[in-house]
């Protein structure tokens, strides 16, 4: 198995331990931050999209820019913008980037966001045009001659050929509904999930997979799973520096107003936020290193579930992960650029020898053994 890594750029100084201010977009900072993914050995970064951020597109080109390895995922979602141009969009940062051209569909959680941007649809219906969006996505850079449409959600004629990519752009899908494993594990390259317990990530794995082969699929997509881990050279350190970290978050979603969907302070309508605050109800911590209290605290507001632990815990819970078939891990901080530092110096060496030694020899290595958990909390 080959095992990526994944991150998320940010276009700003500032972040949840350190609520940004000023200008929207620093585009130094930006240069300064993607060079920094790119050095510590990310493969991807996400680009994120939201009705308030920076455009996606734009973003993602100036990552391309600068880098020369890294990966952009543009994040998009499908009322904003009409599938052939997006297929033209991503083609062209396909072609400007010599193939490092990711999508990521954002079908949408929550009503309220998407009513800011003129999406009244149910989210079911959100699904059906997502999977009708991808499918004219793929044909217009596949269609060799002129080729119309009539669907439920898009309608043209006579479209194409269309601006072709350098090479295949991988799809990536997301969510944890009926909805989500449908359409992912039918037209998803990559489906994406939150950081939940192994039970549960294992269960959603399978769902994924049994979507895939029901829409008669001979492949699955690949598994992409977000974490938030706060690491130190020991496990006492970082649990020290969990809970300074989780006091300052307290405070800052209090009083600093970082809710990323505006009025949405009750419970969460889409089912992944649902899915970690159930997980942070059953336990603060689970299994070797997955820590729920920061989804708890944050009302779950997008991936909110941390691994805590030593350079060597956490890469071996990220093996753990690994071991039920996820291969893209993406690891995002608090203190977003020293944590991705930090995780290119002293994670994904660790988690990428181990790898490396086990299709050498064909034996697991011994990371760190299975601490033990005692009703919730790290005994």
């Amino acid at each position: 198995m080959t095992v990526e890594f994944i991150s998320a750029v940010n276009v700003r100084p500032g972040d949840e331990l350190n609520p940004p201010s000023g200008r929207g977009l620093d585009p130094a900072y930006l240069r300064r931050y993607s060079l920094a993914l790119e050095e510590a050995g990310f493969d991807y970064t996400l680009v994120p999209y939201g009705s308030a951020g920076a455009d996606s597109f734009v973003v993602a080109t100036a990552v391309a820019a600068v880098t020369e390895r890294i990966k952009p995922i543009v994040a998009v979602r499908p009322n904003t913008v009409f599938p052939t141009v997006a297929a033209q969009q991503l083609a062209t940062l396909d072609q400007f980037s010599n193939g490092r051209a990711v999508v990521h569909i954002i079908s949408g959680g929550s009503d309220a966001e998407q009513a800011r941007q003129g999406d009244f649809l149910s989210k079911d219906e959100r699904y059906d045009r997502s999977a009708e969006w991808i499918e004219i996505l793929r044909r217009s850079w596949t269609e060799q001659t002129p080729f119309s449409h009539e669907g439920t959600y898009y309608r043209f004629r006579d479209f194409g050929p269309g601006f072709a990519p350098y090479g295949e752009i991988p799809i990536s899908v997301g969510g944890s509904s009926d909805a989500a494993y449908r359409v992912g594990g039918a037209l998803g390259d990559i489906f994406g999930l939150w950081g939940e317990p192994l039970a549960d990530t294992r269960d959603q794995i399978a769902r994924v997979a049994a979507s895939a082969a029901a829409a008669g699929r001979s492949d699955t997509p690949r598994i992409w799973v977000t974490f938030r881990p706060i690491i130190a050279a020991t496990d006492e350190l970082a649990w020290e520096k969990a809970h300074r970290h989780i006091a300052t978050l307290a405070e800052n979603y209090a009083n600093a107003g970082l809710v990323p969907f505006r009025g949405q302070t009750g419970a969460p309508q889409n089912v992944g936020s649902q899915r970690l605050l159930d997980a942070a109800s059953r336990g603060e911590v689970h299994d070797r290193a997955l820590w729920t209290k920061p989804a708890a605290v944050t009302n779950a507001q997008g991936a909110s579930t941390a691994l805590v632990g030593s350079y060597d815990t956490v890469a071996a819970a990220i093996l753990d992960y690994v071991d039920l078939g996820a291969d893209l891990i993406s690891i995002r901080g608090y203190d977003n650029l020293n944590d991705a530092i930090d995780y290119g110096r002293h994670v994904l060496p660790l988690v990428r020898q181990e790898l490396a030694h086990r299709e050498a020899t064909g034996v697991r290595g011994e990371i760190v053994p299975q601490p033990p958990i005692v009703e919730g909390v790290r005994a």
